[in-house]
């Protein structure tokens, strides 16, 4: 029976017994629908809490509480400042407690703006995993994926890339049901500023080995990392032409875009960047300076759902793609997966869990793609059980040193 007419029809059945049997009435029947039942839009439902969850190997998972039972996933999280995004969510919980979580839109703007300190990855990764939830709740409420409440599907599957550095485990991917890999370009030793000529040379041979036993049928995409300068960047997206990598990612440091711009117009490969611009703002520069064609906003950090499909809209209308980034848990997947399923110009979605011993179901790779989720929301459901003894962390990000002079270098 539809919700909006339950409600009716036991208020009639029941007239002649008092408001109390009504009320039992509509709880008996809620109680057979069951717990993930869409709620009437009309119908009180508000946030009671937000709770985080450190979980290893280094990942800050977010559920948001309601009245109606409903709890909203989210991943709010920096790599290595865990904690930190924990307490910016805490510092935002009295915001979001006892208001309406379906108006996300509104709340996206009231979180971003009213912090007068806009931005950054902190408070925009605590806005994004908060975010995340929200829709989650919306679309549980609604009894619909998110892809749904964002103007239906565009497509039937999702495409996925597995990292993978070696030819055994590319053929391992492979062999799940991967059919695009990411790498990065392999050194004996942190790049230096200026490279020598066989430096470069073992990065396009490596590439080269990894091509000629994949074949031409895959697409590889190679990751520079933001750790390459600018002038040897150059060099070794020369030498890496020949063997077509599906992009190269963060040719240099991400957060000079005319540089970016420089290198992508001395090239015919794609450019792709996006893991540390945050919002619209960030990704208006990038699209403006013709400084990508690839676009890797993540989900936890550059605003959202929300703010993702608006990147993505832009992106279009530069003809440009996008490959959500993830090198996160298996929330920020289902995100992804939302996301692409929603828009004309998705690419190929970054993961490194599927959601095995994290998810009551976790995703399942075919002919490298991911089937759509149906469940409401992001359509994903955390297995408490099996994630009982991976709860806490204390992962930190690397300190990379050069071996010759003890300077610090990029990692």
């Amino acid at each position: 029976m539809k919700p909006h007419s339950r409600r009716a029809i036991l208020s009639g059945a029941f007239a002649g017994a008092g408001l109390g049997a009504i009320e039992a009435a509509d709880a008996a029947a809620q109680e057979r629908v069951g717990k993930n039942a869409p709620i009437a839009p009309k119908d009180p439902l508000k946030v009671t809490k937000l709770e985080t969850i450190l979980v290893k190997p280094r990942w800050l998972f977010l559920k948001v509480h309601t009245n109606a039972g409903i709890v909203g996933l989210g991943e709010p999280i920096t790599e290595g400042r865990a904690k930190t995004c924990a307490e910016a969510v805490q510092e935002i919980e009295p915001y979001l407690v006892g208001k309406d979580p379906r108006r996300v839109a509104h709340h996206w703007q009231a979180i971003y703006r009213h912090a007068f300190y806009r931005g950054g990855p902190i408070l925009t990764s605590a806005l994004s995993g908060i975010d995340q939830a929200l829709w989650d709740i919306k679309g549980k409420a609604l009894g619909v994926p998110v892809y749904e409440l964002l103007g239906g599907p565009t497509r039937d599957r999702v495409r996925v890339y597995a990292h993978a550095g070696t030819v055994p485990q590319m053929k391992a991917a492979q062999a799940k049901g991967f059919t695009a890999f990411k790498t990065g370009p392999a050194k004996k030793r942190p790049a230096r500023y200026i490279e020598t000529p066989a430096a470069v040379e073992y990065a396009a041979e490596r590439f080269a080995d990894l091509r000629k036993a994949m074949g031409n049928d895959v697409d590889i995409a190679i990751d520079f990392h933001g750790a390459i300068s600018p002038a040897t960047a150059k060099l070794l997206i020369k030498a890496l032409e020949p063997y077509q990598p599906m992009f190269v990612e963060e040719p240099c440091q991400a957060q000079n875009h005319d540089v970016m711009a420089e290198i992508a117009r001395g090239t015919f490969l794609p450019i792709a960047t996006g893991e540390r611009v945050f919002t619209k703002w960030g990704f208006r520069e990038v699209l403006e300076k013709r400084a990508a064609t690839v676009l890797q906003p993540d989900l936890c950090h550059a605003g959202g759902v929300t703010e993702v499909r608006l990147i993505a809209g832009m992106a279009e209308a530069y003809y440009a793609s996008v490959a959500p980034h993830n090198p996160l848990g298996p929330i920020s997947l289902a995100a992804g997966v939302q996301i692409a399923a929603s828009i004309p110009n998705f690419l190929c979605q970054e993961q490194v869990s599927l959601g095995e011993g994290y998810l009551k179901n976790p995703f399942k790779v075919r002919e490298g793609y991911l089937e759509l989720p149906t469940g409401p929301g992001l359509g994903i459901e955390l297995d408490e059980n099996a994630m009982a003894d991976k709860i806490g962390h204390d992962w930190r990000n690397p300190e990379s040193y050069d071996a010759d002079d003890g300077s610090v270098v990029d990692w």
